[in-house]
């Protein structure tokens, strides 16, 4: 790695990109169309929003991936469906 150089910003994503997530994909990590890092990062409060619960009180969340160099963030909202 070259410090002092612009990286760019990360290529696994692209703006306004949005998934859906349910009890299968979560498991799968959205069969592979998800970063194994950010992942890593965000899968606590998707879990949460998938089982009903709030994030500290609120319907959403703002949630980035760890990579210092070209973080990423994420809004985790929970979709209820209507029976």
């Amino acid at each position: 790695m070259s410090y002092g150089k612009a990286i760019g910003p990360c290529d696994f994503y692209k703006d306004n990109q949005e998934f859906i997530v349910d009890e299968d994909n979560y498991r799968t990590m959205l069969d592979g169309e998800f970063c194994g890092e950010a992942w890593d990062c965000v899968k606590r409060y998707v879990y949460t929003a998938l089982h009903g619960g709030t994030m500290i009180g609120m319907d959403s969340y703002i949630a980035c991936c760890n990579d210092a160099c070209r973080p990423v963030m994420f809004r985790i909202e929970r979709i209820d469906e209507e029976e």
